[in-house]
């Protein structure tokens, strides 16, 4: 990786890593979709394999507060069953990066980024009757021989589209609605998924050459917007009009996706 275009940024460029970085924290403690957004500005202002590593830093500090907000509701049982098939979608996901060039890999955030915007409006479509409140119960669907598949199925995708791109929440987000959580027991769950899942990135995407001394200086400096992001998340979480944010959040998604594929 040139880690010299890291230093290379502008102010409106760092302005706008600043932001996303908000985004980051705020997805962990609210709204996970943001951070598809945040990936999205990540890729256009640092080279697409750069971005990954830059970013991946930051996520684990937004997933440490989440986790310290919501550690009570997680569900393990559910945690466990995805951690096998996860493991196997980051190693396809590390192999691929070995291969892929900055092009490919910028091509190929665009089209998960387009691939998790249908993902997400198919997601809200389904469970636009869901409602909110603290369930951590694990449904019969997950325990069944059907529910072990679609977590398998789940866990490798979401394993892969997260190393290549960081951008395994709306897949889990998928997964996790699907199988009948409820507001607090989908974000303890997947606080603690996205920590261990995270945590267990770095040594590969430090083997790739995504993680160095140069971009943990600007990590350092982007760290502090992760934390009010967080906060604000967590102020939000009961009083945001979640509808109206996705709609904003997909059309984010599709403008960033569609530019990272017309670079």
């Amino acid at each position: 990786m040139n880690t010299m275009t890291l230093w290379h940024i502008s102010g409106w460029e760092f302005a706008a890593l600043a932001f996303a970085a908000l985004l980051v924290g705020f997805s962990k403690t609210a709204v996970s979709g943001a951070n598809t957004v945040s990936l999205a500005i990540f890729a256009a202002v640092l080279p697409a394999r750069a971005s990954t590593g830059v970013l991946l830093p930051l996520l684990i500090a937004g997933d440490v507060l989440a986790v310290l907000t919501y550690r009570r509701h997680a569900h393990w049982p559910t945690l466990w069953r995805l951690f096998p098939a996860v493991a196997v979608g980051v190693v396809v996901g590390t192999l691929f990066l070995v291969w892929a060039d900055d092009g490919v890999v910028r091509t190929s955030i665009g089209a998960i980024l387009l691939l998790m915007a249908g993902v997400t409006l198919w997601r809200r479509r389904r469970t636009e009757s869901v409602k909110s409140g603290d369930a951590t119960h694990e449904p019969d669907a997950v325990t069944s021989r059907a529910g072990r598949m679609k977590a398998r199925s789940y866990g490798v995708l979401g394993g892969f589209t997260t190393m290549v791109a960081n951008a395994g929440g709306p897949v889990m987000s998928l997964y996790l609605l699907s199988a009948g959580f409820r507001k607090l027991g989908f974000l303890g769950t997947s606080a603690f998924f996205f920590l261990i899942v995270n945590v267990t990135k770095v040594p590969f995407s430090a083997g790739l050459g995504l993680i160095d001394g140069r971009s943990l200086l600007l990590d350092a400096a982007l760290a502090v917007f992760v934390v009010p992001g967080a906060l604000l998340g967590k102020w939000a979480v009961n009083r945001i009009n979640q509808r109206l944010f996705e709609q904003l959040v997909i059309a984010a998604t599709v403008v960033g996706g569609v530019q990272l594929l017309l670079r």
